[in-house]
């Protein structure tokens, strides 16, 4: 190895890494204040100038684009053409890039920066190094990442060169790299001219936050990544606390939670159990909003995911030790509540800020299939704009509709075919995920009997994600006491549906809008 280009945005590490390949025998060209730095280091340095013959200039803008860079960068050594040429040319062969690119990102992601800022920071003259280098890598050497100066060091430092394996490692490096960038900028682009299509082709690009133990089941790999970009009020923003690292499962069921804890401006506590409400509450305080999360179904909540939109305070933390909770999340924690909590060795305990801010309207929610993806829109609507058409003889009293709003906000984020029913503010019972609405239905009733005794569910209401296909679930909640139904309406048997209630002096309210989540 020869010659070096050196052309760095993040400068950790530099210094010390030119400086060792100097002392390799390794000549040095750079550019701008990659050079200035070097030079002040006492780095002996080829200015990028000396070799294109031509000045830096637009701003610098323009500094490697150049035959005599890349010429160096794509002639293939085994190639006696190219090497003749080369020399006719009097272009002397580069054997190591060092690049990393303008900080878009950073840029993009600084409080109300300016288009034209944004622009100015997209790099052109380093993806295209890059890409020239790695595509020749067989016989260049090419670094976009610090963590890998030490590599290239030891095998210069031993073989005079870096391996085929390793170039070809670091080739690969290159393209994941520059295609992080180009989906950033192309993605900002898109949000810059407020795009609301699906496109025809898209990319998408996300950032490793942890490795996991192991994905759903032992035997299958994981990884946790995040969005590039506004992510207030998501889990990839929380800060832990306590307790061990988490798993694929527990950040799969603590997402589907706080998505429902975001429907709530009140004090609220959310309890859930494989990405399924188990109980929630509302209340004045958050300590009776737990009370009710935890009343309403204390069996399932036990191994479960806790989270409240208010501080946790030692009364409240309390309570939640008494049961085995694997995770709690919260905007904040008393120092008495944080003390109690972290008593228990294997609770998970977080912090979220910002906790019940939505994602942006813009958002896609994805799904993944063999062979392809599933795009959508984030499901970000609770109700219709319009007002909801009550469809029974008998209107639903405003303590009742409250109710309802609150059963139709639980079953939102409930498995499909999903009910749920509600009474005070406190979820009674939720029947998630059934392959027919009424066992769904069955389910509910159940479990509000089961957990809170017999005449527990009269005067509550039901909520259903999508309409009544029969009216069997009508029926099976006349006889549990209920009260009011909402439901979205559309089926062709609605009319069996709202004579059954109008049989039972039941309230039932259509949505015009369902809730499907698969």
């Amino acid at each position: 190895m020869k010659r070096a280009l050196i052309s760095v945005s993040d400068k950790t590490g530099i210094v010390e890494f030119a400086k060792k390949l100097v002392e390799l025998g390794v000549e040095i060209i750079s550019t701008g204040g990659t050079a200035k730095k070097l030079i002040e280091e006492g780095v002996d340095v080829i200015g990028i100038s000396e070799v294109t013959g031509f000045p830096e200039c637009l701003d610098g803008r323009v500094k490697t684009l150049h035959p005599n860079i890349h010429a160096g960068l794509l002639a293939m050594r085994s190639n006696d053409e190219h090497m003749k040429q080369l020399e006719q040319l009097n272009v002397t062969p580069i054997d190591l890039v060092v690049v990393n690119l303008y900080p878009f990102k950073q840029t993009i992601l600084k409080e109300n920066v300016s288009r034209e800022d944004a622009i100015e920071n997209i790099d052109i003259g380093g993806p295209t190094m890059l890409r020239s280098a790695a595509k020749n890598y067989q016989d260049v050497a090419v670094v976009v990442d610090p963590e890998d100066y030490n590599k290239v060091l030891e095998e210069v430092k031993e073989n005079g060169q870096v391996s085929y394996e390793t170039k070809f490692y670091l080739c690969s490096k290159v393209f994941e790299h520059t295609s992080h960038y180009d989906t950033l900028i192309a993605n900002y682009m898109r949000e810059q001219r407020g795009a609301t299509d699906l496109p025809d082709t898209i990319s998408m690009t996300f950032e490793k936050v942890q490795d996991m133990r192991y994905g759903e089941n032992p035997h299958q790999k994981a990884a946790f990544y995040k969005e590039v970009g506004n992510t207030k009020g998501c889990l990839t923003n929380a800060v832990q606390l306590h307790g061990k690292a988490l798993s694929f499962n527990n950040i799969n069921d603590t997402n589907g939670a706080l998505e429902l804890l975001k429907e709530f401006e009140e004090p609220t506590i959310v309890a859930c159990k494989h990405a399924n409400p188990c109980g929630v509450g509302s209340a004045s305080n958050i300590y009776e909003a737990y009370i009710k999360a935890y009343k309403a179904d204390p069996v399932s909540i036990f191994g479960g995911i806790v989270v409240a939109n208010r501080e946790i305070d030692e009364k409240t933390a309390e309570e939640i030790n008494k049961i085995f909770v694997e995770i709690v999340v919260a905007p904040s924690y008393t120092k008495e509540a944080l003390g109690v909590l972290t008593k228990k060795k294997n609770i998970r305990v977080l912090t979220l800020e910002n906790i019940l801010t939505k994602q942006p309207d813009t958002a896609y929610d994805l799904k993944k299939v063999s062979g392809g993806l599933l795009v959508q829109t984030i499901d970000n609507k609770l109700l219709p704009e319009e007002e909801l058409k009550v469809v029974t003889d008998r209107k639903p009293s405003e303590k009742e509709m409250e109710d309802l709003l609150f059963a139709w906000k639980v079953v939102k984020y409930a498995k499909s075919n999903g009910i749920a029913i509600g009474k005070d503010k406190m979820s009674l019972g939720v029947g998630p995920g059934q392959v027919n609405r009424i066992w769904a239905c069955k389910q509910a009733i159940e479990h509000g009997v089961e957990h809170l005794g017999e005449n527990s569910l009269q005067g509550a209401s039901l909520a259903s994600d999508a309409f009544f296909p029969f009216a069997d679930c009508v029926e099976e909640a006349a006889k549990a006491g209920i009260t009011c139904i909402i439901q979205p309406g559309g089926s062709i048997r609605d009319d069996e549906s709202i004579e059954a209630c109008n049989k039972h002096n039941i309230a039932m309210v259509f949505t015009g809008m369902r809730h499907f989540r698969h």
